[in-house]
Order: C-alpha cells, then sequence, then structure tokens
C-alpha cells in the first residue's frame, strides 16, 4: 500500500477553497491511501454554534464529501477527511472515507478536546475498520489518540492501517503514536494541520504540523516539518500488522489478560 498525507493550513470558513487546495495538491499523488487533516474544509477555530451550523453539510450529499469521492474515483485512491458534519439536529466532528466507488462510510469523533463540546454531539458510530482491496483501514479522529482503547479496539477489531485525521496543537502525538502502534502492531498515519488561528477574541491556536507514519514496530517512517505544506506517501505492508507474535513464547493478543483488567 502507498499510504500518505496531505498536510496544509485551512483557510478558516473557505471550503471550496480549502476543498480545491487540496484536489490540487492530491491530483498529482501517487497513492493508495491519502489522509486529509481534521475538519480540513472548514477550519477548525468556530466561534459560535450557528458558525458551525452554517458550516456543516450532511453525508454523503455534501459538496466536500461529493468532491472527493470525485477524485478517488478518478484517482482509485481511498481519502480519509476531516469534515464538520450536520446530521438531523446534530453536528459531529466526523471523518469521511471515499474509495474508488465513491463514499465509503462515516466515523464521528469519539472523544470530542475542548471547546469542540460546546459545537459538537459525541460520536455515535463506535470505532469501525473497513475491509477495502489495499488492506483493512480503521479510523480515528486527532484526540482520539489519547485514550489507548481508540487504537486498541481498531486493532482489536482487524485494522491495519490507522486513519488519523487531526488537528493538533498539543506537542505529544507525534511521540505517542509510536506507541499506539508498537503496543497494536498497527501502521498509522496522522495527518494534522499547520499555521494559526486567532478568532472571536481566543486565544490563538497555534497547530504543530508534524504529521506522521509510523509503522507496526513503531518506528517512524516520516515525519513532516512543523510549518511547511508537505505531501508524503511511504510504501507499507499492511500485511505486517497482522503479525501479533513478538518471539516464540509471546503473541501480543493472546497474552492480553482480560481477567486481570478493569
Amino acid at each position: 500500500m502507498k499510504a500518505g498525507y496531505y498536510q496544509f493550513s485551512p483557510i478558516f470558513g473557505d471550503i471550496d477553497g480549502n476543498i480545491n487546495r487540496a484536489i490540487s495538491a492530491l491530483s498529482g499523488a501517487d497513492a493508495d491511501l491519502i489522509v486529509l487533516p481534521e475538519l480540513f474544509s472548514t477550519g477548525y477555530q468556530f466561534a459560535s454554534k450557528q458558525e458551525v451550523e452554517s458550516l456543516s453539510e450532511e453525508i454523503p450529499s455534501g459538496r466536500t464529501t461529493q468532491a472527493l469521492a470525485e477524485l478517488s474515483v478518478r484517482k482509485n485512491m481511498y481519502i480519509v477527511a476531516g469534515i464538520a458534519e450536520k446530521n438531523g439536529n446534530n453536528l459531529y466532528n466526523s471523518a469521511v472515507i471515499t474509495g474508488p466507488d465513491g463514499y465509503v462510510g462515516t466515523y464521528r469523533k469519539t472523544h470530542l478536546f475542548f471547546e469542540e463540546k460546546l459545537w459538537f454531539s459525541p460520536g455515535d458510530t463506535g470505532f469501525r475498520i473497513w475491509q477495502t482491496p489495499i488492506g483493512r483501514i480503521g479510523v480515528m479522529v486527532c484526540f482520539d489518540w489519547y485514550f489507548p482503547e481508540s487504537c486498541r479496539t481498531l486493532a482489536l477489531r482487524g485494522a491495519q492501517v490507522i486513519a488519523h485525521p487531526s488537528n493538533l496543537v498539543l506537542p505529544h502525538c507525534p511521540d505517542a503514536m509510536v506507541t499506539r502502534c508498537l503496543e497494536n502492531r498497527v501502521y498509522a498515519v496522522t495527518a494534522n494541520r499547520t499555521g494559526t488561528e486567532s478568532r472571536g477574541g481566543k486565544r490563538p491556536l497555534k497547530y504543530i504540523g508534524s504529521s506522521q507514519v509510523t509503522a507496526f514496530d513503531g518506528s517512524i517512517l516520516h515525519r513532516a516539518s512543523r510549518d511547511d505544506d508537505e505531501l508524503f506517501v511511504a510504501e507499507i505492508d499492511p500485511a505486517n500488522a497482522d503479525l501479533k507474535e513478538l518471539n516464540q513464547y509471546n503473541n501480543l493478543f493472546a497474552d492480553r489478560r482480560r481477567d486481570m483488567y478493569d
């Protein structure tokens, strides 16, 4: 599998412009799977619930999902991207998955961070994986990384590669993904954004960049800079994530002592 990310700085509220920037960058990509940042089409620092409502879209009928689906079909590529979703009276911080046949599925962020709790409903999809011809893809969004149960659940359900759209402001995630991948023996593609947002008189948010492709053995295949736009693709073998044996005596999942855990 050729898997990677596009790291950039979305302009708040410029949905068409942000979509076009991503499409332009990905049009030349030779990849099977590309991950885009969390809320890549809207920007992140909302100032009111009304802003969220005005910028959110239904899935899959919204323009962002439709544009990504068209690109996926044209490029024969899977894309995982973070968007603001409107579903009935609820708003979700979601990730949409598109592929060579169009729309594939949606994941709604489980663990909301900071002011997201003012705007979004907690995700209700649970952690899911998608069986695709290129491998089994699991999805989590940004702050989900802070909870080891997120990656563990995806791994136990068979994920080989975890797509991880993010808007990281805390500095710890890139290093923590080494542990997350090592303790589950899975690959992860963390797609973060760059830049700064300062809206509504709030404290500025500085995003750390540092998007990363992490291997099943915890090695960092590539980490982006903190500030630059970057499209990066690595060649990985998803089958490595099915090998949970550490040696002839230890299997990562078989050795779990579930009777001893709360």
